[in-house]
């Protein structure tokens, strides 16, 4: 099923200049009102734009369908100049439009860059229908995206369920196996997850593989500090490839995480076939062990920004 998203090209004369291919996509797209002045808000995050009003009215979608901004684009048009901050912003509208309603009450935010637009969307909804959700986050950095935006923050201890968690990956395999971490927040990821009843991951369309390495070569593994060394040296030995601490850019040292602990990142054997869920469980029980980025199983549908324009969706088990 095929659902209109593009808009007139009039709408995109006052493009700000945000990188070539985002100038690009607004000649050749015709994505009306995606990328407008009016919808563009510096933010402090990794990327300098927030599409405000992206993808407002996209219907709920059928499982494996894609769905466009107004219209496939026209004979001709070279469609791979859509930028992937737009592809992320596609995703994170389209699962807070699908998933978020007036029944909706705590809602999971998950961290990295994806997450901001689905949080900005989330924002939009509330204010202009009166929703009331309260916000679970899954870092410091989701923590601030929902203050910033005036959302109600909440917590575990005080919700004890959540309705719907919407996250990123730095890689999904056609059965939704994902690979999270990237940022240092896997363990607080899976809990929020975990405890949600539906777990919805958003994501552009680099992010998306049919079997996990062909994106993401590293799992991101939580220690305790004092356990780095023996749980590097284990994996090597009993699961193979290599495995690295992984050191801070901004900072002297490691990288330390919200909970005060480092990040092993383990560069399995690309050669070797991997049972997903057997190499969770077996790092899992290694002693010093905080957490995997390993999410087998759990992820329940996922929308991937495409770079036509459109957005795909799929759900657990490929289908």
């Amino acid at each position: 099923m095929l659902q209109n998203l593009f808009i007139p090209a009039r709408s995109l004369a006052s493009v700000a200049n945000h990188s070539t291919s985002v100038r690009q996509a607004a000649g050749q797209l015709c994505i009306v009102q995606l990328l407008t002045s009016r919808t563009l808000q510096t933010t402090g995050h990794s990327h300098s734009t927030l599409v405000r009003h992206l993808a407002r009215h996209l219907a709920p979608t059928q499982s494996g369908s894609r769905s466009f901004l107004t219209g496939p684009p026209a004979p001709g048009h070279n469609t791979s100049a859509m930028s992937v901050e737009a592809a992320k912003a596609l995703a994170g509208a389209a699962a807070v439009n699908n998933h978020v309603n007036g029944a909706t009450k705590v809602v999971g935010i998950g961290s990295g860059s994806t997450i901001v637009y689905a949080v900005q969307r989330l924002a939009e909804r509330v204010k202009e229908e009166g929703l009331e959700v309260r916000c679970v986050p899954t870092s410091f950095q989701a923590r601030q995206l929902i203050l910033q935006h005036g959302l109600v923050l909440g917590d575990l201890e005080i919700e004890g369920k959540i309705d719907v968690t919407i996250d990123g990956c730095d890689e999904a395999d056609r059965d939704l196996t994902l690979i999270k971490g990237g940022g240092g927040c896997q363990t607080q990821e899976k809990i929020v997850a975990e405890y949600s009843d539906t777990f919805i991951v958003i994501a552009d369309y680099r992010k998306d593989s049919v079997k996990l390495g062909q994106a993401w070569k590293y799992i991101p593994i939580e220690v305790v500090p004092m356990a780095y060394r023996p749980v590097m040296a284990r994996l090597g030995d009993q699961l193979g490839g290599r495995a690295e601490l992984r050191m801070a850019k901004a900072k002297a040292g490691p990288v330390v995480t919200d909970n005060g602990n480092l990040i092993v990142d383990w560069y399995w054997d690309q050669g070797r076939e991997m049972n997903w869920r057997e190499v969770n469980t077996i790092i899992q029980c290694m002693a010093g062990v905080v957490e995997t980025g390993l999410f087998v199983g759990m992820a329940d549908k996922a929308y991937f920004g495409m770079g036509d324009g459109s957005v795909m969706d799929r759900c657990r088990g490929g289908q």
